[in-house]
């Protein structure tokens, strides 16, 4: 729904001259969050490094309360980090000062301190735990080479989804502890450093002797149980065995449409917006995944997910019965799948904008490019980037049946709702790509000064992930919101604080849940994820109805959002929405199909003219300037819609991006799968009668009889 990374706010046929870019205005000031989060990143850096030198210098001076007091101190930071401290961890292992190094620095000073006050007493009776110190790190190291080989038998050549994987003899994943082997030693080892802490107050090595004892025990003990899982009768089924299993389920399934999608974490949504229209096909329908992470970022739906990492595995699906593969963006991997002959392939896009992107030329890489509704189809042909007119197809845009169309302006005294739902920086740093930067606080200080409206603030996920800017913008916009909610009577969490709450009110039953423990790991969700009941598919509709209804009804009236995650979906917020303020993207495309008012930031330095021949999908908008002086009589018209003089363009505009909306375009949708499955059963067809009649196929020509390769009648000589 939102743009795909690469996408920016270039005008499709730019003017041939530049207008001079608008001067930049000054940011107002806002509170310094990035900066007070390195501080404090910073404060827990030289903390545990005072810690640290603490406990070396009490080892060595030796000073017994200093040894004490600083390793009490580093444990307990320890405990701080991981609770609190997530995104520390991450960045001390980073610095190769992980939470493994920590620990034995921890306990060599502990081994220095005792090695220091043995000079003075006896030192030969603590050699005895120096060497079981030395045995117990020996078992770590064994736990985790034998963790590693665990994980490998674990890790199938195939992920799935929604399909019974009972025969691939699949167990629950080994205790987290011991799979993470920093976390692992920490607490193995806590009983072996308590012990020599022990020891060095008390001058008794019994306690040390006894710390050790126990720390080795537990290891023992975990090198045995995960040892017991690499026996023959305890390992999931090897590869070649779970490739037969997956070939087996294809023929009993005899998939034909599929939804093929690669990408990042953050690009999910764009296959998300696809599974309701996949899922209501009369077909026999099936996701197909590359990447093993995106099988848990992918909705709940009852559709079988299958995640192929491998080539050779996706090379498989050319002996199935799948006939259609529908994309609906384009990645790397894209190019693997589209070598399979078998299969017929239609770019569905995840969104129309006046961006490029919408008109990328590896579209022609498809069979067929399915579009919305006429602009689309004018938008290529003017684009000449290869697709050829034939090759388009106008199916509308089955998702927007879940956008609710406009049921008239706010009632008197109501909050009028405005969603900000800006794009994102993009990669070339044009200023056009997003208002976050030069107008979003702007926007966001117009709005939340007249007291009659409610603001849904819903960035795009990707906002500052190119320009530092637009992510120090979106958090003073955020600040800003919570700031506004105070002075309104109250501050609460952010929209996604709620969502477990509401989930767990809505739906007792765990069905849009994903009901796993914390140490599960995929082939155990793959055992726990069997093939869904009769039914299903309606309670999980039912249940999410339910949830975004009890979302929204939970929320005080008035109060401002922050809308991030993916509950509640934007076409939710659509629905909530009485004026969209956006961006070029194609969030303004889909929002029209509600009818209602919407208005676009123009930030690229374009005249207001120029701007709106340059984006078509402006052409019914209200064009906002970066100061925000046109908010006030924006909101004017949305309250008075006898004043609105846009309606009718919109329903125009409608017309032309969208399509018509009669037949209905999941109608249109389903029958554009039935015509290219057709185009693909006659290309089988056909293959299948030249290789019957001895027909050479399209290919490297067998060899001639004196052993040299035959060579093409078009090749001439020295060619």
């Amino acid at each position: 729904m939102r743009d795909e990374p690469g996408e920016t706010a270039v005008p499709l046929f730019p003017p041939r001259r530049r207008l001079p870019r608008r001067p930049r205005l000054p940011r107002p000031e806002g509170p310094a969050l990035p900066r007070r989060r390195t501080a404090v990143k910073l404060l827990v850096v030289g903390g545990l490094a005072s810690v640290f030198a603490a406990q070396a210098l009490g080892a060595l001076l030796p000073h017994v309360p200093l040894l004490l007091a600083a390793t009490a101190a580093s444990l307990a930071a320890e405990g701080v980090l991981h609770r609190w401290g997530r995104g520390m961890v991450s960045l001390f292992a980073k610095s190769h000062a992980d939470v493994t190094v920590r620990h034995v620095l921890r306990d060599l000073l502990l081994v220095v301190g005792l090695l220091r006050l043995g000079e003075q007493h006896r030192e030969g009776a603590y050699a005895p735990l120096v060497a079981g110190l030395l045995v117990l790190y020996a078992l770590h190291w064994a736990i985790q080479a034998v963790s590693v080989l665990v994980r490998r038998t674990r890790t199938l050549p195939v992920v799935t989804r929604n399909i019974d994987a009972s025969a691939l003899r699949l167990t629950p994943a080994p205790p987290v502890l011991l799979r993470r082997p920093g976390y692992r030693l920490t607490v193995f080892g806590l009983p072996s450093t308590a012990g020599l802490l022990a020891t060095v107050a008390a001058d008794a090595p019994v306690w040390g002797a006894a710390g050790l004892g126990v720390s080795l025990a537990v290891a023992v003990t975990g090198l045995g149980a995960l040892s017991l899982r690499l026996l023959p009768g305890r390992r999931p089924a090897g590869e070649q065995e779970v490739l037969d299993w997956f070939e087996g389920w294809l023929a009993r399934y005899r998939p034909t449409v599929g939804l093929y999608f690669s990408g990042g974490a953050s690009s999910a949504y764009q296959a998300n917006m696809w599974l309701e229209p996949l899922a209501r096909l009369a077909e026999r329908p099936v996701i197909v995944l590359r990447e093993r992470f995106m099988v848990e970022r992918i909705a709940a739906t009852d559709v079988p997910v299958v995640c192929l990492p491998k080539v050779t595995t996706l090379m498989r699906l050319e002996h199935s019965t799948l006939r259609v593969l529908l994309h609906p963006s384009n990645s790397g991997k894209t190019s693997q799948v589209l070598r399979i002959p078998t299969v017929k392939h239609a770019f569905v896009n995840h969104g129309e904008s006046d961006k490029l992107s919408s008109c990328n030329p590896y579209a022609k890489a498809y069979d067929e490019v399915w579009v919305a509704g006429p602009a689309a189809r004018e938008r290529y042909a003017l684009a000449e980037v290869g697709v050829e007119d034939k090759d388009v197809v106008e199916i509308g845009r089955p998702q927007l049946d879940a956008v609710r169309p406009c049921a008239g302006p706010p009632a008197p005294g109501a909050f009028t709702t405005v969603l900000y739902a800006p794009t994102w920086e993009g990669w070339d740093g044009n200023p056009g790509n997003t208002s976050v930067v030069e107008a979003g606080e702007n926007l966001v200080r117009a709005l939340l000064a007249d007291p009659g409206v409610r603001l849904l603030y819903k960035p795009h996920p990707l906002t500052g992930s190119v320009d530092p800017r637009a992510g120090a913008a979106d958090l003073r916009i955020r600040e800003l919101v919570r700031a506004a909610n105070r002075a309104r009577g109250g501050a609460r969490p952010d929209a996604a604080a709620s969502a477990g709450t509401v989930r767990r009110t809505t739906d007792p039953e765990g069905l849009t849940a994903a009901g796993f423990r914390a140490a599960a790991d995929q082939a155990e969700r793959m055992l726990l994820r069997s093939a869904p009941e009769p039914g299903r598919a309606g309670a999980l509709a039912r249940a999410a109805a339910a949830r975004e209804e009890a979302y929204w009804a939970s929320l005080p009236e008035g109060e401002h959002q922050v809308v991030t995650g993916a509950r509640p979906p934007l076409y939710s917020c659509f629905n909530r929405s009485d004026l969209l303020i956006s961006d070029v993207s194609s969030v303004i495309s889909d929002f029209l199909a509600s009818g209602k008012p919407y208005a676009v930031a123009n930030t690229s330095g374009l005249a207001e003219d120029v701007f709106r021949k340059s984006f078509p999908t402006v052409a019914a908008a209200t064009v906002l300037t970066p100061d925000a002086a046109g908010v006030p009589a924006l909101l004017d018209t949305v309250r008075h819609p006898e004043r609105d003089k846009l309606a009718g363009e919109r329903a125009a505009l409608s017309l032309r991006l969208l399509g018509p909306a009669d037949p209905p375009s999941q109608e249109r949708f389903g029958a554009a799968v039935r015509a290219l499955s057709a185009v693909a059963e006659a290309h089988r067809a056909r293959t299948v009668e030249r290789l019957a009649a001895g027909t050479p196929l399209p290919g490297p020509r067998p060899p001639a009889a004196d052993g040299t390769a035959a060579r093409r009648p078009a090749q001439r000589e020295g060619a």
